[in-house]
């Protein structure tokens, strides 16, 4: 059966469920459509990250997996009907209209969506994707898939967050090193067990593997092969690594021998060995700078020994270690006049991780005139659970309506929130000549000065028709000049 167990019609909000009663008489059309909305002015409070374009991703992810072909079965309407019978103790459920779905469009859903390229940049406050039904009978489903719709915010919100962390790797990296050399494995995703879900980690890992190479949640590779496509065999890669436990295992007295095994296993490749199980300092001064010198410098630049750091104050500890580890190995400077270990040596810091303590680090580094050469980065929790949808103010509103054969273009605007101002009518998303992204309300359409519409439908009565391959999607959200034209503090 298609869609296995998942029932769609049990894929919404409760009140949802009672919605199709309360549209006004002879309602025939319900346009939506999504968008984050512009971030609304905080004088009290000084914003560390600005938010201010989003990465569109992740509709493609929902539309294979939840919405294309069969999803309304004569099963699946009976499971629906005793379960909101008992849900709401009273007969609401719209049978007859999922019997209809299900006898007209053998259980496809006749709705219509138009969206914007995947990968695509965008500011804030603009549309990104529609919906509207199909038929005039279906009015109601136009809304009723706004709730799994609107679940991609977390793979937008991820992808943003990720893409602002390249931004700042990007520009102190060109700043302290003149290059831009091996940008896209400086953020490596450590977030598969602190993520609520298998299918958290599949989205949330695809979505930072639109910025970046390196991850540790395999679960993300699988949801890009399956549902995107690459040109590559696997759009996503790692090294080997320890963890605590095969160091620990040694015993604390074997702490150099537990290193010393680990880095001959893998002579040909780069190799991670967290090193602080008891003293990261003297793992760095003693074990590394001097009883295993020999073997750490006999490596090659392609196959570096990366050490971990794991505790501490995030900043402090990189510095520490750097300058240890500038004593005992040497240090060259660069042509931007900045210190670089040797090739065969490098450090990654995936303890306390998040956008704000990545810019003090990078910051940091510059500031004590280390290249951002010498050091890659982890990030977990932050990069993939501690978000909210709130974060981007992600939102899914009616913009326009057809009641008794007549268009009505429609709106909210509480009087006590501005910022919450919804859209007017039937909407376009256009780029000016300057390049400037403007969303056309009420259905006016592309004016003379506006180029064609951006938003193209990508799924209609149960079928896609438009796919993108994840080679498409990051070519849409890499990082351009324009992205790096704001100084490093």
């Amino acid at each position: 059966m298609e869609h296995g167990d998942f029932n769609f019609l049990l894929a919404t909000d409760s009140y949802k469920v009672t919605h199709y009663k309360q549209y006004p008489p002879n309602t025939s059309k319900v346009y939506s459509y999504f968008e984050c909305r512009a971030k609304k002015t905080e004088s009290t409070k000084i914003q560390k990250v600005k938010y201010d374009k989003t990465v569109f991703y992740g509709l493609q992810y929902i539309l294979h997996k939840y919405l294309k072909g069969k999803v309304v079965t004569p099963q699946k309407i009976t499971e629906a009907k005793e379960v909101y019978r008992e849900h709401f103790q009273d007969d609401v459920f719209n049978e007859k209209g999922w019997e209809y779905i299900l006898e007209k469009y053998d259980g496809h859903l006749p709705i219509e969506i138009k969206a914007v390229p995947e990968g695509s940049v965008i500011p804030r406050g603009n549309v990104l994707f529609t919906v509207e039904s199909t038929d005039p009978e279906c009015y109601w489903l136009t809304n009723w898939v706004e709730t799994i719709l609107v679940q991609i915010w977390y793979p937008i919100t991820v992808a943003t967050n990720s893409r602002e962390q390249k931004k700042i790797l990007a520009r102190y990296l060109l700043e302290t090193s003149g290059n831009l050399d091996k940008l896209e494995y400086k953020l490596h995703d450590f977030g598969y067990r602190g993520v609520s879900s298998q299918e958290t980690a599949g989205i949330g890992a695809s979505a930072h593997l639109v910025n970046f190479k390196g991850t540790d949640t395999v679960a993300g590779i699988c949801v890009i092969k399956k549902y995107y496509g690459t040109k590559d065999p696997v759009p996503g890669f790692s090294v080997p690594a320890a963890e605590h436990s095969t160091i620990t295992a040694w015993g604390k007295d074997h702490e150099r021998d537990a290193f010393e095994h680990i880095v001959r296993q893998f002579p040909n490749v780069p190799v991670s060995i967290v090193s602080d199980s008891y003293d990261i300092y003297n793992a760095c001064e003693k074990i590394w700078g001097e009883d295993l010198r020999s073997l750490i410098e006999s490596r090659s630049a392609d196959a570096p020994l990366v050490i971990r750091p794991d505790s501490g104050d995030p900043l402090d500890t990189v510095l520490k270690v750097l300058e240890i580890l500038g004593r005992k190995f040497c240090t060259t400077e660069n042509s931007k006049g900045y210190k670089v270990l040797p090739p065969y040596i490098r450090v990654i810091q995936g303890d306390g991780v998040d956008i704000n303590t990545l810019q003090e680090i990078v910051a940091g580094m510059k500031k004590h005139r280390w290249s951002i050469e010498n050091v890659g980065f982890g990030s977990g929790g932050a990069l993939l659970q501690k978000l909210t949808r709130d974060l981007l103010s992600c939102c899914f509103k009616c913009s326009f309506v057809v009641t008794n054969g007549l268009g009505l273009n429609v709106f909210k605007d509480p009087v006590a929130d501005p910022n919450k101002r919804s859209k007017k009518g039937r909407l376009s998303l256009h780029r000016t000549p300057t390049g400037d992204f403007v969303t056309l309300e009420e259905g006016k359409g592309a004016l003379e000065e506006y180029g064609p519409d951006l938003l193209q439908t990508v799924f209609r009565n149960g079928v896609i028709l438009k796919t993108y391959t994840f080679d498409e999607v990051r070519d849409n959200a890499k990082i351009r000049d324009c992205d790096l034209e704001e100084s490093v503090d």
